[in-house]
């Protein structure tokens, strides 16, 4: 058979993503923060967006046919200024500014912005004043630099005498004495190479006299994070209530003493859907506070009206940025309408769990509501990115109320988030001299009608943040 090219039509369908659809789809995801940066971006981009200041009944409707909407108007200069509460422009001069302006006087005896600002010192501008302060040979303020600039935000030392010393040409007694100088300096333990060290340093100048207390941290700081007292307690030679006093002061030093210095910022929730109760019901409200809310300028819509701008580059320009302000408008009232629709879906399946707490939240997963809501398990992954609800037993983030379901001996589900409060629970209530080991607390879930295996026990008894019981044993 003979092998030949030919041309042929076919017909087919496929998806095609759209920018439009890409748009929609990654504005589902953002969170609340996010949402309100992109549309501060697309405000300084796109000059047909304007915010609303007004009640909304003065704006003005969109016609749908506005790109043929070219016929000279009848209106007045005076008129379309008064309609507008905008001066008429000359688009073809070269000055486009309006309004007046302020003398260059005035505006150099007023402070400027950046003189009401203020700046936290960090651990380097606090030990770097504290290094000049200090007689230092030149140097040792040299080396004094070098170690301040090696240091984490801890404050320990990331790098070694030894290497400071052969890379920059210095003498290494001389560095030496330049990091003890410099671990003396506030706040105490900074510049250690260890936590061994930086505690050290802080108990031989808060407790001088407390040479066991010197003697712990040098030689058994291992067995003390263990709770390995008695083993402690016989090799030193003392009493055990000597070690647990010791122990005690131990834990007044602070491990990581640049941690107050850090300028990392808190960050604080703003919830997305407010749920309330009313009556006997829950109602579902979405916060709406602090987004803009926008407009198209009926500015730039009068324009098209203008016979000279009836065509030309002004007017596909201004028709292309009506479009894309469209549909971020669009595309943000559809991402609001699929938050609240997702909201109500999830209180109506966690009902019990808005009346009597998180021991009675119900096991779901993303295609109960996305059965529910008709839409795709996708798209109801991304509402629940990075949302959060307030509801009377707190804020959560929607995705906390899609977890795995763990069975019982009577054939019924819980969720795995009920098991961890529960595991909570019987934590806060165990004797600290006899706490319970992870097979204790399979044999008290299984007396609950909870069958979980140890290794899930585990993870999370970890996932609270709880140490194992050897950990948590207190001997006093």
């Amino acid at each position: 058979m003979a092998l030949e090219i030919r041309q042929s039509l076919k017909l087919s369908q496929q998806p095609i993503m759209t920018p439009q659809l890409q748009q929609a789809i990654r504005l589902l995801q953002l969170s609340r923060m996010e949402l309100m940066d992109l549309v501060r971006q697309e405000e300084e981009e796109n000059p047909i967006l304007e915010e609303v200041t007004e009640p909304s009944s003065e704006i003005e409707p969109i016609d749908a046919n506005y790109e043929t909407q070219t016929t000279p108007s009848s209106e007045t200069k005076e008129e379309r200024e008064e309609k507008f509460g905008l001066p008429e422009m000359d688009w073809r001069a070269d000055d486009h500014s309006w309004g007046t302006s302020r003398g260059s006087d005035e505006d150099d005896d007023r402070p400027t912005f950046e003189s009401f600002l203020t700046k936290k010192a960090t651990l380097s501008d606090h030990l770097l004043w504290q290094l000049r302060l200090n007689p230092f040979s030149e140097e040792e303020r040299i080396i004094g630099t070098l170690v301040i600039g090696n240091l984490n935000e801890d404050g320990l030392l990331q790098v070694s005498p030894e290497e400071i010393a052969s890379q920059n040409g210095f003498d290494l007694d001389t560095v030496q004495k330049a990091i003890e100088k410099i671990q003396a300096f506030d706040p105490l333990g900074v510049a250690a190479r260890d936590l061994r060290e930086c505690l050290l340093i802080q108990a031989q100048q808060i407790y001088p006299g407390e040479q066991l207390l010197q003697k712990m941290i040098r030689d058994h700081l291992g067995q003390l994070a263990k709770r390995n007292y008695q083993a402690v307690a016989r090799e030193l030679g003392v009493s055990l209530e000597e070690i647990l006093r010791t122990t005690r002061l131990i834990g007044e030093l602070d491990p990581r003493p640049g941690r107050r210095f850090s300028d990392e910022n808190i960050p604080y929730i703003t919830p997305d859907v407010y749920v309330f109760k009313v009556g006997d019901d829950y109602v579902v409200m979405l916060n709406e506070d602090g987004l803009p809310k926008l407009r198209i300028s009926s500015y730039y819509r009068s324009i098209l009206r203008e016979p000279v701008h009836s065509s030309g580059a002004a007017k596909d320009y201004i028709n292309e940025k009506i479009r894309s302000a469209l549909w971020l408008i669009k595309s943000i009232h559809q991402r609001q309408r699929t938050i609240y629709r997702v909201a109500k879906s999830i209180v109506r399946f966690q009902r019990e769990f808005l009346d009597r707490g998180v021991a009675y939240l119900k096991p779901m997963v993303l295609r109960d509501v996305a059965t529910d809501v008709e839409m795709h398990e996708s798209t109801i992954s991304r509402v629940t990115s990075n949302k959060y609800v307030h509801t009377p037993q707190g804020i959560f983030e929607l995705k906390y109320f899609f977890n795995s379901s763990i069975n019982t001996s009577r054939g019924e589900n819980i969720a795995s988030e009920s098991v961890k409060e529960k595991i909570r629970l019987i934590l806060a209530q165990e004797d600290p001299q006899k706490p319970y080991s992870d097979q204790e607390l399979v044999e008290i879930l299984k007396k609950q009608d909870i069958l979980i295996a140890r290794r899930t026990v585990t993870k999370y008894r970890e996932m609270l943040g709880v140490l194992p019981s050897t950990q948590r044993k207190q001997i006093l």
